[in-house]
C-alpha cells in the first residue's frame, strides 16, 4: 500500500508541469491547399471555354462585331423612335393649342353675344335677380301690403330710366348691327374684288395659252404641208430614177441578148478574121465545130474515166466494210469471253467472301462468347482521366 503511495520527485514534477501542447496542422493545411490547387486546376484544363486552345477567336470576334452592329442598330432605330414620338408630340401640342384658341374664340364670341343680346337687366325677372327695383305696375287693388315693391316717394323716376336705358341699349345694337353689315359688306366687296382679279387672270392665261396653241397649230400645219410638199418632190424623185433605171436596165438587157456575145456566133468571129481583124475575147466566146467535138470526146472519155473510178471506190469500200463487220465479230467473241471470265472470277470471289465471313463470324463468337466474357463496368472507366497531370 505504501509502495503504491510513494511517488518520486520526477513523478511529481512532471504532473505538475503537464500541459497540452497545440497540435501541428500544417501537413493538413497543406494537403488541403493542394487539393484545392488540384481542383481549380482540373476545372481550368477540362473547361472547354476557357482553355487557350479551345476558343475560337474568330467566331468571338464575329460575335462581338454582330452584338456591336446590333446595339448600334437597336439605339438608331430608338433614336428614331424618340425623333418621331417628338414630330407627334409636337403635333398633338399644336392641335392642342389650336383647339384652344378655337375654343377661346367660341367663348368670347359667346361672351359677346351673352353681354349684348341676353343682358341680366332685360329680363323679364331683372328686379328679383339684379335688385333695380322696378316698379310692378298693377291695378288690382285686392293684393295685400305685402305684395307692394314700391312704395310713394321711392324711385320715382324708374320707368324713365329703364325708358332711356332701352333706348340706349337699342341704339348700340343698331350701331353694332349697322358696324357688322358694313364690315361685312366691306369684306365682301374685298371678296368679289379679289374673285374679279382672279377672273381676269383666268382669262389672260386662257387667250395667252389659246394664243400659244394657235401658233403651235399654225406652225404645225405649215410644217405637214412643207413634209407633204417635200415628200411628193422626193417621191417624184425617186419615181424618175426608178424609170431612168427601169429604160436603162432594159436597153441593156437588148444590147446583151441582140449583141454577138451572148449569141456566140462563128459567123461574126469568121468574118472579123476574114477582115485581119483580131477576135476579141470578151466580144466573142463561140467555138468551132472540130473544137467543139475535141471537147465532147474529152468530156465522153472522163466520164468513163469517173465511171470506172467510182467502181474502184465501191469495190474498195465493200471490201472495208466487210473488214469492219470482220473485226466488229471478233471484238463481240472476245468481250463475250471477257465477260464469261469475269462473271467466273466473281463467282469464286463471292465463294471466298461467304468462307471468310464464315471465319469471321466463328472467331466473333469465340471472342464474345468465351474470350472476352468480364466486361468493363462503368467504375473500371472512371478511374481515367481524373486528374490534371
Amino acid at each position: 500500500m505504501a509502495d503504491k503511495m510513494t511517488t518520486t520527485p520526477f513523478d511529481f514534477k512532471e504532473k505538475m508541469y503537464k500541459v497540452k501542447f497545440p497540435l501541428d496542422h500544417s501537413n493538413e493545411t497543406c494537403v488541403e491547399r493542394r487539393q484545392a490547387a488540384e481542383a481549380a486546376r482540373k476545372a481550368r484544363v477540362f473547361n472547354v471555354r476557357q482553355r487557350l486552345m479551345g476558343l475560337d477567336l474568330d467566331a468571338l470576334n464575329q460575335q462581338t462585331q454582330e452584338k456591336k452592329h446590333r446595339e448600334e442598330m437597336e439605339r438608331e432605330r430608338d433614336k428614331a423612335y424618340d425623333e418621331l414620338r417628338l414630330k407627334h408630340d409636337e403635333v398633338l401640342v399644336q392641335k392642342d393649342k389650336e383647339g384652344k384658341k378655337m375654343r377661346e374664340a367660341l367663348h368670347n364670341g359667346l361672351t359677346q353675344y351673352w353681354r349684348i343680346q341676353q343682358r341680366a337687366e332685360d329680363s323679364r325677372d331683372a328686379d328679383l335677380k339684379c335688385g333695380l327695383g322696378v316698379a310692378f305696375e298693377s291695378n288690382d287693388f285686392q293684393l295685400g301690403p305685402s305684395s307692394m315693391q314700391i312704395f310713394q316717394g321711392e324711385d320715382v323716376g324708374a320707368a324713365q330710366r329703364k325708358r332711356e336705358q332701352m333706348k340706349e341699349t337699342e341704339r348700340d345694337l343698331l350701331a353694332q348691327m349697322v358696324q357688322h353689315e358694313r364690315r361685312c359688306m366691306e369684306e365682301k366687296h374685298r371678296e368679289m374684288l379679289a374673285e374679279k382679279e382672279l377672273l381676269q387672270q383666268d382669262l389672260r392665261w386662257k387667250e395667252r395659252q389659246q394664243a400659244e396653241e394657235e401658233s403651235r397649230k399654225a406652225s404645225r400645219v405649215a410644217q405637214d404641208w412643207y413634209n407633204q410638199a417635200l415628200a411628193t418632190e422626193q417621191t417624184e424623185t425617186q419615181k424618175e430614177a426608178h424609170q431612168e433605171e427601169e429604160r436603162e436596165n432594159l436597153a441593156e438587157k437588148w444590147h446583151n441578148l441582140t449583141s454577138a456575145m451572148i449569141t456566140e456566133g462563128w459567123d461574126a468571129a469568121v468574118q472579123q478574121l476574114k477582115d485581119g481583124k483580131p477576135t476579141a475575147s470578151d466580144a466573142w466566146r463561140g467555138m468551132s465545130p472540130e473544137q467543139l467535138s475535141a471537147i465532147y470526146k474529152e468530156r465522153e472519155a472522163q466520164c468513163v474515166e469517173r465511171r470506172r473510178w467510182r467502181d474502184a471506190w465501191k469495190n474498195q469500200e465493200a471490201a472495208w466494210n466487210f473488214q469492219v463487220l470482220k473485226a466488229s465479230g471478233e471484238a463481240r467473241q472476245e468481250e463475250r469471253r471477257t465477260s464469261d471470265l469475269r462473271r467466273e472470277k466473281r463467282i469464286q470471289a463471292d465463294q471466298f467472301n461467304t468462307e471468310l465471313a464464315k471465319e469471321q463470324q466463328a472467331h466473333q463468337q469465340y471472342l464474345n462468347k468465351e474470350l472476352y466474357t468480364n466486361k468493363p463496368t462503368q467504375d473500371y472507366f472512371r478511374q481515367f482521366n481524373t486528374t490534371s497531370r
